[in-house]
């Protein structure tokens, strides 16, 4: 078996850095989402600057506001981080960054 049948059927999930920057309160949201925290995450580069629009997101992970964390952005699996088939969801926080490490190569 080579590398290629191993990733045949798998689906690329855009997962990103992103800061949490607030929360949002709902009393009125659809039932699969009740009970969940909803965050306002800013994307951010590997360096800390805001790349992008604030995106709305599940948290999946426990995080607050201050945290850099990993946002997914794709349906399927923000909906698998949340464990709610079915939920409207777009965009998950699925964990808390506790450092980022990273060389730079110059050619």
């Amino acid at each position: 078996m080579g590398a290629s049948d191993l990733y045949r059927g798998l689906r690329c999930v855009d997962m990103r850095l992103a800061r949490v920057v607030g929360q949002v309160v709902s009393t009125q949201k659809n039932p699969k989402l009740e009970g969940a925290k909803l965050l306002l995450v800013q994307p951010v580069t590997a360096d800390g600057d805001s790349s992008g629009a604030v995106v709305l997101a599940v948290d999946a992970a426990q995080a607050g506001v201050g945290d850099l964390v990993l946002l997914v952005i794709e349906g399927r699996a923000a909906v698998s981080a949340l464990r709610r088939r079915g939920a409207p969801v777009d965009a998950a926080v699925v964990g808390v960054v506790d450092a980022v490490d990273f060389d730079v190569v110059h050619e």
